[in-house]
């Protein structure tokens, strides 16, 4: 049998996908941009696609998500029976396992109902498992283009609040803010603006996208969502998006008033992390051994916040046996579908 395994992050706005060797080698990592909310059809384009550049129709297949809370489904039930479905039908079924939380793999055969609350949006647990196998103490901060997840290791276990999207967003473990399609208004309803403070308009006229291209932090292949307006991805045009929100007639001649304004925006962002980890590692029994473990498009901030923190920083990649870092996306960029893989193949 062929033992390469296909690790799959299906989410509600993105596909990732790592494929490891025989040896827990990385051999591939891609992200795919789907808008799965638009419907399943999506989904099944999107795998087609990856399944063409890549061959996995050999591979064993190990599946985590959060897709299945987009609005086209009613239920969790029903999103996570949609998206398995979907990839059954792109690959051998009896090749592929279900991330079911704490309680590990589940085969498609013997998923049951009362399953599926276990396997919804677990793709963070799986990252923090492969951690935790890998480091006695850490902070990891996976910070996303759509969330970040802020989570406590000590002693290589899970110091976890909650489980479910509702109890970790009370916990402040979930934080939904991510530096691709996070909404600016979501950020600020004031901001620092012309050398004044201000209000700003609470319409959808920007995402932290148009921030972090002026600011230079934004890969672009990281950067596969929609722009607010629909319009290009240039440095011209994200400053015109946040123009929008002051009030302030844009000018191309004012580069440097936009570029101050998408700073502080940034500064507002990483606070609010920072402040989340802060929440965590006040939780810590042994707060000086533990350092920040980075992953996500937005582990720049992590890596920032370590710093200002005077924690020690690490990349998910280093904690991978072997990974090629010079790759547009790597394995740090998809941690949980790397954390997959590396789970249902045994690697230790």
């Amino acid at each position: 049998m062929n033992k390469q395994i296909a690790g799959w992050d299906i989410g509600g706005a993105h596909v990732k996908l790592a494929l490891l060797d025989e040896s827990g080698h990385v051999q591939t990592v891609a992200q795919q941009a789907c808008p799965l909310w638009k419907g399943v059809d999506f989904l099944h384009g999107t795998l087609a696609d990856l399944a063409g550049r890549f061959d996995l129709q050999d591979c064993r297949h190990a599946v985590t998500m959060t897709g299945e809370l987009v609005d086209c489904f009613t239920s969790r039930e029903q999103g996570v029976n949609a998206i398995v479905q979907a990839v059954c039908e792109q690959f051998n079924a009896e090749q592929v396992l279900v991330f079911a939380g704490l309680r590990g793999f589940l085969p498609v055969a013997k998923i049951q109902p009362a399953d599926c609350m276990d396997i919804a949006s677990a793709n963070w647990l799986a990252s923090l498992l492969w951690v935790a196998k890998r480091l006695p103490n850490a902070l990891f901060v996976d910070i996303g283009s759509t969330t970040s997840d802020i989570l406590l290791i000590e002693n290589h276990q899970l110091k976890v609040q909650g489980f479910t999207d509702y109890r970790r967003l009370v916990s402040g473990e979930l934080v939904y803010t991510g530096i691709v399609r996070t909404a600016v208004m979501a950020i600020a309803q004031e901001a620092e603006f012309n050398g004044q403070q201000m209000g700003l308009m609470a319409e959808y006229f920007a995402t932290m996208a148009d921030v972090y291209r002026l600011t230079g932090d934004l890969n672009e292949a990281h950067d596969q969502s929609d722009t607010a307006d629909g319009t290009e991805k240039s440095i011209s045009a994200s400053a015109r998006r946040l123009s929008r929100l002051t009030g302030y007639e844009h000018s191309e001649n004012d580069h440097s008033l936009w570029l101050a304004f998408a700073k502080h925006l940034k500064a507002k962002q990483t606070h609010k992390i920072s402040q989340a980890c802060v929440r965590q590692l006040q939780r810590a029994e042994t707060r000086s051994a533990i350092k920040v473990v980075g992953a996500g498009v937005g582990r720049f901030l992590a890596r920032d916040i370590a710093f200002e923190l005077g924690i020690d920083y690490l990349d998910f990649t280093d904690l991978l046996p072997t990974t090629d870092k010079t790759q547009a996306i790597d394995a740090a960029d998809c941690a949980p579908a790397a954390a997959v893989a590396y789970l249902a193949g045994g690697f230790g």
